[in-house]
């Protein structure tokens, strides 16, 4: 990308990255700062994949960055919020419903009929 071209983008509110986001960094986050990023992320990748449309840039790298980035953010969200709660519960509850949709799959059970 032309020197001119970052800046104008500079200009105009927009952050380049260079590297993806460590997800020990993402880990050490509080929930609200979590939120927030993952906020910041979403608008980043909507005004890429604005820009791209509209012809103004060809990088599809940093959308996939993008992407990935706000799917590591997502997880840890997840698991920040599986550990916070009863995650026993939870985990109890998947693995008693394993064996039920593995063997519904496989088509050994059947719906019952009212």
């Amino acid at each position: 990308m032309a020197e001119n071209q970052k800046q104008k983008l500079a200009a105009d509110g927009w952050q380049l990255r260079a590297n993806p986001m460590n997800v020990d960094k993402i880990r050490n986050l509080t929930d609200v700062e979590l939120s927030h990023q993952q906020r910041e992320l979403a608008d980043q990748l909507f005004k890429m994949k604005f820009q791209l449309k509209m012809g103004q840039t060809e990088s599809l790298k940093k959308i996939r960055e993008l992407k990935k980035d706000i799917a590591r953010v997502n997880t840890v969200m997840r698991q920040k919020q599986l550990a916070g709660g009863n995650g026993a519960a939870v985990e109890s509850k998947t693995a008693a419903a394993a064996p039920e949709k593995k063997a519904a799959r496989k088509g050994l059970l059947r719906r019952k009929s009212k």
